[in-house]
């Protein structure tokens, strides 16, 4: 599935807070080996390794378009490859990984799996969307099941794809000798033409759409824009408000 970089861009300073947020609770004071899982167009990648120069820090990622961006920066290394299949080559004293994990299934041995990749001491801290029984996602599956393209896309219509956080702290707490799980709920302030279907267009929209061929692909983006729209009305200053949960996961290796 070829990612847009641009249309993800579209709302980079909402989407980056939550990386800083948690990237300000990793303490570790000179660590050699960091990945970044789903590293994206790189600009968190970036971040670690200005964070802690005497690093290796390497950013995998299975979208070269997403990667492309991240092209040209100094002191870094890039992998291309799907983080659920991920291996490393040297164990970590930093695993770090934002709104990424949340694609891949199967979170129980995944989880277990990453946190037996850091060495003792070491961190995981992950940051994973928890906002899946908004309106926002929803109301694509609504979309989704009520047109001409309903068996297109119905197969490809997941399940909230994150747990409780009590689910992660059981995998976690065995292996880790401190474990920090927390959940914020940002509320956004959008700007732009329905800025919340121009948001979910740049992740969890994207699949469906590039599934539909033409007029269907229009015709579905239309269908879920006008419900979206509904549920996120405009401000009387033109802005839209879009409060959205995501979860946080800080654990240290036993």
């Amino acid at each position: 599935m070829p990612w847009d970089p641009a249309q993800y861009l579209k709302f980079a300073d909402h989407r980056l807070r939550p990386a800083i947020d948690l990237l300000n609770r990793v303490d570790l004071e000179s660590p050699e080996v960091v990945y970044d899982l789903g590293a994206g167009t790189g600009n968190i990648t970036e971040m670690l390794a200005e964070r802690w120069p005497g690093a290796r820090v390497v950013g995998v990622d299975n979208s070269p378009e997403m990667m492309k961006r991240g092209e040209g920066v100094e002191n870094l290394e890039w992998q291309q490859g799907d983080i659920g299949n991920w291996r490393h080559d040297r164990p970590a004293d930093l695993i770090f990984s934002n709104a990424a994990l949340h694609w891949v299934d199967g979170h129980a041995d995944l989880f277990a799996g990453l946190m037996s990749a850091v060495v003792s001491g070491g961190l995981f801290a992950v940051q994973m969307p928890r906002n899946f029984g908004a309106l926002s996602h929803t109301s694509i599956s609504e979309a989704a099941l009520g047109g001409p393209w309903r068996s297109t896309l119905e197969p490809l219509l997941r399940p909230a794809p994150v747990e409780p956080p009590p689910y992660y702290v059981r995998i976690l707490s065995p292996m880790s000798s401190s474990l920090d799980v927390w959940e914020t709920e940002y509320t956004q302030v959008l700007s732009g033409d329905n800025p919340v279907k121009e948001w979910t267009k740049g992740t969890w929209l994207m699949p469906l759409l590039a599934a539909l061929e033409e007029p269907q692909r229009s015709e579905f983006e239309s269908a879920y824009a006008e419900l979206v729209a509904k549920a996120y009305p405009q401000e009387a200053d033109g802005t839209t408000l879009f409060p959205f949960k995501r979860m946080f996961i800080v654990a240290r290796k036993r």
